[in-house]
């Protein structure tokens, strides 16, 4: 489960979220959405602990600073940042080590496999392309087999072989329990995925919505319905 409690932040006078609450019940996959500068990207970055804010986050009803919350807590960013001296296989060994992850060798492996990383495990980060990083990064986030898992724009720059890889990644991860969030422009991506939506503006959820209440509505209708049209989440 991952719940936000008020949070609210503020950049010197101008308020980018205020006091925002909502929750990703456990095995549930949620999605964040929002106009430009609607304060998603303060959300996400605050719940992975990048920002000081205000309020609370919980991750499987921990605070999030928490030492054990954080063993459990993974975050794919949408930039992804890679040691240029560290190959993808070590990569995924520090991070393996840096959470004292169960992951086995063979585990790595199927990752590797997974993502078509095989013959790219000697690689070096500065050697890999936008694309490679962000398999990376997801291969990273996965190694850890975290029970709450934060993305931001994870499709991007991927291609097509490796979205479908990662959606049925999501679907096995919520099959098994895990929380997942998800903040996308990529509205098509998700659709298929998806379990409970917030919509953000101006610093604040205006909408909240189940797949169950929507029923056969579209997402990308229903986003430009509550935003009035304005520009894509």
């Amino acid at each position: 489960m991952l719940e936000i409690q008020n949070l609210t932040k503020k950049y010197g006078h101008q308020l980018a979220v205020d006091h925002v609450s909502f929750t990703v019940p456990g095995g549930q996959v949620g999605i964040l959405l929002g106009p430009n500068g609607a304060g998603k990207s303060t959300i996400i970055k605050s719940i992975a602990g990048l920002l000081r804010y205000e309020g609370g986050v919980g991750i499987e009803q921990m605070p999030a600073r928490a030492l054990e919350a954080k063993r459990i807590f993974a975050y794919v960013p949408e930039i992804p940042a890679m040691f240029d001296a560290l190959t993808v296989r070590e990569h995924i060994e520090y991070v393996r080590r840096a959470y004292n992850s169960p992951i086995t060798d063979e585990g790595i492996e199927k990752l590797l496999a997974r993502f078509e990383l095989e013959d790219k495990q000697g690689k070096l980060g500065n050697e890999l392309s936008k694309g490679m990083m962000q398999k990376v990064s997801i291969c990273c986030a996965l190694a850890i087999q975290p029970k709450v898992i934060l993305l931001d724009e994870p499709m991007v720059g991927l291609d097509p072989a490796a979205i479908k890889e990662l959606k049925e990644v999501v679907l096995e991860l919520k099959s098994q329990g895990t929380t997942i969030l998800i903040s996308t422009h990529m509205l098509e991506m998700v659709k298929e995925l998806w379990d409970v939506m917030f919509i953000m503006e101006r610093g604040k959820i205006i909408g909240t919505f189940t797949r169950e209440q929507t029923k056969d509505t579209d997402i990308e209708e229903l986003f430009f319905q509550i935003t009035g049209g304005g520009e894509q989440p």
